[in-house]
């Protein structure tokens, strides 16, 4: 079983930055894609980014593309997420996902950090 683990949420101020990280274990880490979704209030949970197993590939949401930026360090077994430029439209819960079988990688779920951007 894979654990995964967010950390790095809070609230900031629009324009502002925050880096989410997520630790994984139980399992290889680099043998799985990872990604990251987010659900906001009253709204349906929506793909953020993903990036492949050796960092080769990785995709991101069209409405964060420019702002937001995923990376990995196979080394520390974690997985983060780059926030700038903040937008209120961006407050959710971010949740941290792993997978060996789909793109973007939907297997394992964490439990999710919040984000909240006061404009």
């Amino acid at each position: 079983q894979v654990q995964l683990v967010e950390s790095g949420g809070g609230l900031v101020q629009a324009g502002g930055s925050l880096r989410l990280s997520c630790a994984v274990s139980g399992r290889t880490f680099s043998n799985y894609a990872m990604g990251w979704f987010r659900q906001a209030p009253g709204k349906e949970r929506e793909f953020v980014a993903a990036i492949s197993r050796r960092s080769v590939n990785t995709d991101i949401a069209d409405s964060v593309k420019g702002r937001f930026t995923i990376s990995r360090d196979n080394a520390k077994n974690t997985v983060y997420l780059e926030m700038n430029s903040l937008k209120s439209e961006d407050t959710a819960v971010y949740l941290c996902t792993a997978g060996s079988g789909s793109w973007p990688p939907m297997d394992y779920w964490g439990k999710g950090t919040l984000v909240t951007v006061s404009s």
